[in-house]
């Protein structure tokens, strides 16, 4: 009895930390609402759009030290790598917040640079806490684990841009509130509860975690569906945004009913699953089964041996470190596929207040929340359906990856053509590709190089966002634009009309159909990987089912 209480114990931990990183995730989206304050910035420091751009690279630089979160994910706990997280964005945001309402004089230009690099490399330090931990946790659902954790991340974005408007007339002063206060306190409340606890070990495991994590997709599906009503009615004011912030808390809440469930139900499980449990030993653990998987793949590719350290270099599906992932071919085909993607995405968020305001729209807010709530299906979805059509027909997560960036050079391209609604068919289609992106990588780069390493090896995949930032965002539409802009009184320039960004919507079609091409091409190189991945889990499957 003592060791069913023990089990039953540990798994409500394991879940209840799952919910805490699912909060954490739900506020650490703060990176991608650069759009709602910038205006303010711009007008309070008199900047042109390049230097407004560079701002926003400055933001997503700061995820380029998130090589200093990967390299900790190994040698400090989760606790403390969320609140190095959590204490580097009460600062990086808080500064900001006393520029933007003023409090203090402006910064000077490279001062506020860092305080932005701050802010973006908080989110670093919370992400690799959360998806390290998680992986390791649910490493037989990888990719309902990444889907579901990366779509709160882009519901955040909507989360605090709802908020804001519901609770504070959308002020940039009180959202840069939020995004400084909120994360901490959320923070503070995972480290009591995410930690390290052993994986599923049996197939009723599993099938539960299978269950558990559709009432958090149903859940998840029910909060954008949400938000996205409340973007579409319009009434953001009065007693009606104070109901609708109540019910959003409460639907963000609920999922702390699974761990107790979890609790309860392992309680009530009786004589019948401790006998279950004695005999487990019996059955291939989660562990057993990476090594199987990872034995079958060195049949499919060739070992050579390593003359530095005297041991036979590992293959895909073998644990990599960082120099030996690096010396891959399918390393850099996933790194630079993986740029066209988030590169291209991230200069459409981070430029949605200028784009709508060339376009002719007053309040971009609504474009902001909607590439937001997309994001979420993205994620979500694609997270979920790759992994079922992997279990069923061993097909490749980097074709989720191709599909998703032939629609976003579609998207790209009825934007530079304008045509009526352009933006929100833009809006939508760049946030659900986004999305995909985000949520598919993760996984793919913990099949091909392993889970020992994978803090650091997902933080150096990272670096494409600074860097497609830098590319897309600061050097071709800050150039391009203010090539088309005209100067304002009193410094700033401004442009007005669907030529302001066609060119760069242009250029973007063409980085996503590279990345087409580079997606394509990882998963002709990986599909023997992934085929054996599928016939683990079939066999899996089919032990658990004869015993």
């Amino acid at each position: 009895m003592g060791n069913l209480r023990s089990s039953s114990s540990s798994s409500a931990l394991k879940w209840l930390g799952f919910v805490t990183a699912v909060w954490v995730q739900s506020i650490s989206g703060n990176n991608y609402t650069f759009s709602n304050y910038s205006g303010a910035l711009k007008s309070l420091m008199n900047l042109n759009q390049l230097q407004l751009n560079n701002l926003s690279v400055a933001k997503d630089v700061g995820k380029a030290f998130g090589i200093l979160a990967g390299l900790a994910s190994d040698r400090l706990s989760t606790p403390v790598i969320l609140l190095i997280g959590s204490l580097e964005g009460l600062l990086g945001y808080g500064v900001q917040w006393l520029v933007v309402s003023r409090t203090i004089t402006p910064l000077p230009y490279w001062q506020m640079c860092i305080f932005l690099c701050m802010g973006g490399n908080s989110t670093t330090w919370m992400n690799t806490a959360v998806l390290v931990t998680c992986i390791r946790n649910f490493r037989r659902n990888r990719g309902p684990v990444s889907g579901i954790l990366k779509g709160y991340v882009g519901l955040s974005t909507a989360i605090f841009t709802d908020l804001c408007t519901a609770l504070f007339s959308n002020d940039p002063a009180s959202f840069l509130v939020l995004l400084a206060v909120v994360p901490f306190a959320v923070c503070l409340t995972a480290v009591f509860f995410l930690r390290e606890i052993p994986p599923a070990s049996s197939a009723d495991e599993e099938s539960e975690e299978t269950r558990y994590f559709a009432v958090f997709n149903i859940v998840a599906v029910v909060v954008a569906v949400y938000l996205q009503s409340y973007d579409i009615i319009g009434i953001k004011t009065g007693v009606f945004s104070v109901a609708f912030a109540s019910v959003l808390l409460f639907l963000l809440f609920s999922p702390i009913a699974i761990p107790f469930h979890s609790f309860i139900r392992g309680l009530n499980r009786g004589e019948q699953d401790v006998e279950g449990r004695i005999q487990e030993p019996l059955l291939r653990s989660a562990e057993e089964e990476e090594v199987v998987v990872a034995t079958a793949a060195a049949a499919v590719v060739e070992e050579e041996e390593n003359p530095v350290e005297g041991r036979k270099r590992p293959v895909l599906g073998e644990d990599h470190t960082i120099m030996e992932a690096m010396l891959t071919v399918d390393f850099w085909v996933l790194f630079v596929s993986f740029l066209c993607g988030v590169g291209t995405g991230l200069a459409v968020m981070n430029n949605m207040g200028q784009i709508g305001l060339a376009l002719g729209y007053t309040d971009v807010s609504i474009f902001v929340s909607m590439t937001s709530i997309w994001g979420f299906f993205g994620r979500i979805l694609s997270g979920t359906l790759s992994e079922h059509f992997l279990k069923k027909a061993g097909t490749p997560r980097p074709l989720w990856n191709a599909a998703s960036q032939i629609l976003m050079a579609v998207g790209y391209l009825l934007m530079a053509l304008a045509v009526p609604n352009s933006l929100y068919i833009g809006s939508m289609v760049v946030g659900v590709c986004y999305g995909v992106r985000l949520a598919i990588t993760v996984p793919t780069a913990s099949e091909l190089f392993g889970l020992k390493y994978y803090g650091l090896i997902y933080n150096i995949l990272v670096l494409n966002l600074p860097l497609g930032s830098f590319l897309f965002s600061g050097l071709l539409a800050g150039f391009l634009y203010d090539a088309e802009a005209t100067p304002t009184p009193g410094g700033g320039n401004t442009c007005v009309g669907a030529h302001c960004y066609r060119l760069i919507f242009l250029v973007m079609a063409l980085a996503s159909i590279i990345g087409v091409g580079l997606d394509i091409l990882l998963a002709y190189r990986t599909k023997e990987i992934y085929t054996k991945i599928h016939a683990s889990k079939k066999a899996k499957k089919s032990g658990s089912d004869l015993s």
